[in-house]
């Protein structure tokens, strides 16, 4: 999984090696010029041999020298800092966009099966997590890296006994550290995942706020959001706990080093060798320096582990099967309206069978209503017809082609949908309305609102067409639905599927509203899902589904005269 998602990482990288190349690079002199300051003090050291016995030209050239060394590390940190930054961000809008774009693609199984609230997570809460791991990560990784490596070149040429010692107790520091990060990794990822699910809680309830009131529900949702929240406490907690061990633990080996270093440094100062008080006050900086990348380092290593975390659930959902291409497919082009499904099987899960050897056709211009009752696959149905789902056997045609051979969009566009529940995007009225047409003009536009009996609240709203939805009480829900009519009525596609497009309009509306569809539904295919029996009376077809199959079909008239099971239902609704 670790490696997977480090590949992953570098794929997304990749773009951005110009700025990689100038992160080492920049590190490099950043890292020289600190490097310098230790040595070029121990030769100023030096040049103080006692009282009155100090070298002040030679100090002064030091001091000089040591200013130029800080001058340019601290530029090179702060160009190393701009482009860690910009491959950082560059990554987030990268990851984030594939993230949104196979959102986009996905098949709508993959969604129904998922709370919204924990995709959301995904995208917004881990992307977030992992460009600040990343970004962390990459200026130490360069810095530290390339400070040890130098800091071990140096004191070898200064004393390879000094440098020796130093080496010994890496070892320990690396253990210390590995040990511990390889088991923060997996805690870090049960964090993330508990985190995505208190999300898509607080998404469905905020969402369903009204509900929860209504139904007294809230102490039952205070209980289930404290135990996901002890939960995300014990797991944050643990992680957090058991990584943050890793800095004291490498910190006391590092102080062993540097104990060493002094007594074998003080060691060799004594025997008056080449190896003076200056060379010793230096290789006390260096050690110092070794040891500070490897805190540094393990004092990231949790945000590293939790960011690892992160990419391995956006590289899960970036990762996830697509739609079936379209490649290949012809568009459908105009269309007649001829849609026939035969022998069609089709199921959310295999084990739980839904429609079997389902059968029908519908007649170019016809008007065909589907009625039964819940859960007797009305909705899949639609779903089919609009190829949200694929048939698992037989196949549905519009116009004699299999939909599975014309493309997705070329399909959709033959059809216009009004569904119970309303959707209207953050926009304006105009580009609600326009939605499916952007090139309707302003009298076609008006007109379809005129037609829906929106135009009158529409034009009371402050800015009339101009206002931006997006407060949930600016409309109520039949006014919402008025534009989600409009929007159709303005596309008039050559196919329409009505889903209880009128349920939340009140009984006056409705009646000028479905004097408008009867217009509508002129020389066009009409496929209407509805539970009020009396709004399809004047249907050319009505379907009677039960548990997945058709059981009886006819007209309003014939189907009551059978006195069967659609009989049941209408009288069910009218029964004195």
């Amino acid at each position: 999984m670790r490696s997977s998602t480090l590949r992953g990482i570098l794929r997304y990288l990749r773009p951005y090696s110009f700025f990689l190349v100038c992160t080492v690079l920049l590190a490099l002199v950043n890292v020289a010029g600190s490097l310098a300051v230790p040595y070029l003090a121990g030769r100023g050291v030096d040049c103080i041999l006692g009282r009155g016995e100090v070298d002040y030209p030679a100090l002064y050239r030091i001091f000089c020298a040591i200013a130029v060394c800080i001058a340019v590390s601290a530029a090179a940190q702060w160009l190393m800092s701009l482009s860690n930054n910009r491959i950082a961000y560059h990554v987030l809008a990268d990851i984030r966009t594939d993230a949104f774009r196979k959102i986009e693609v996905l098949p709508l199984k993959y969604l129904d099966a998922r709370a919204f609230g924990e995709t959301a997570s995904t995208v917004i809460t881990d992307a977030e997590q992992f460009s600040e791991g990343l970004l962390l990560g990459f200026t130490q990784l360069f810095t530290g890296a390339a400070t040890i490596l130098g800091v071990l070149v140096i004191l070898f040429v200064m004393r390879w006994e000094i440098a020796l010692v130093v080496l010994f107790v890496t070892p320990l520091s690396l253990f210390a550290a590995k040990f511990i990060s390889s088991r923060t990794y997996r805690m870090f990822r049960e964090q993330s995942d508990v985190r995505a699910e208190q999300t898509a809680f607080i998404d469905e309830m905020v969402g369903n706020l009204k509900v929860v009131k209504a139904f007294c529900h809230e102490r039952e949702n205070e209980e289930t959001f404290d135990e996901i929240n002890a939960r995300l406490k014990r797991c944050s907690l643990k992680a957090v706990f058991f990584s943050s061990t890793t800095n004291p633990a490498t910190r006391f080996v590092n102080a062993v080093a540097y104990a060493l270093v002094a007594l074998s440094g003080a060691l060799l100062v004594l025997t008056g060798g080449a190896f003076t008080v200056g060379n010793l006050s230096s290789a006390l900086s260096y050690a110092s320096q070794y040891s500070k990348p490897f805190n540094e380092i393990t004092e990231v290593i949790a945000e590293f582990q939790n960011a690892l975390a992160c990419a391995a659930r956006l590289f899960a959902l970036i990762g996830e099967e697509s739609e079936p291409s379209d490649g290949g497919n012809v568009p459908l082009g105009k269309v007649r309206g001829e849609v026939e499904l035969s022998h069609v099987d089709f199921s959310y899960t295999p084990e739980k069978k839904l429609i079997e050897d389902l059968s029908f056709k519908a007649p170019a211009g016809k008007r065909i209503a589907i009625v039964g009752p819940t859960g007797c696959g009305k909705t899949t149905l639609i779903n089919l017809l609009m190829r949200f789902y694929d048939v698992n056997g037989g196949s549905v045609t519009v116009d004699g082609k299999d939909v599975r051979a014309v493309t997705r969009r070329s399909l959709r566009e033959n059809y216009g949908m009004v569904l119970q529940e309303t959707w209207l995007k953050t926009a304006t009225v105009r580009e609600n309305l326009c939605m499916g047409r952007p090139s309707a003009s302003e009298e076609e536009m008006i007109a379809a609102a005129k037609a829906a009996h929106a135009h009158h609240f529409i034009m009371r709203l402050p800015k009339g067409y101009d206002t931006v939805l997006g407060d949930e009480g600016a409309l109520s829900q039949g006014q919402k639905q008025l534009l989600c009519i409009a929007r159709v009525m303005l596309l008039r596609p050559p196919m329409l599927i009505l889903d209880e497009a009128t349920s939340n309009i009140d009984t006056r509306t409705e009646l000028k509203v479905q004097d408008a569809f009867a217009k509508l539904m002129e020389g066009r295919t009409c496929f209407i899902v509805a539970h009020r029996l009396s709004t399809i009376e004047n249907a050319d077809l009505i379907l009677v589904m039960k548990e997945g199959a058709i059981i009886e079909q006819g007209t309003h008239s014939d189907l009551l005269a059978r006195r069967g099971f659609y009989y049941e239902l209408y009288n069910a609704q009218f029964a004195e």
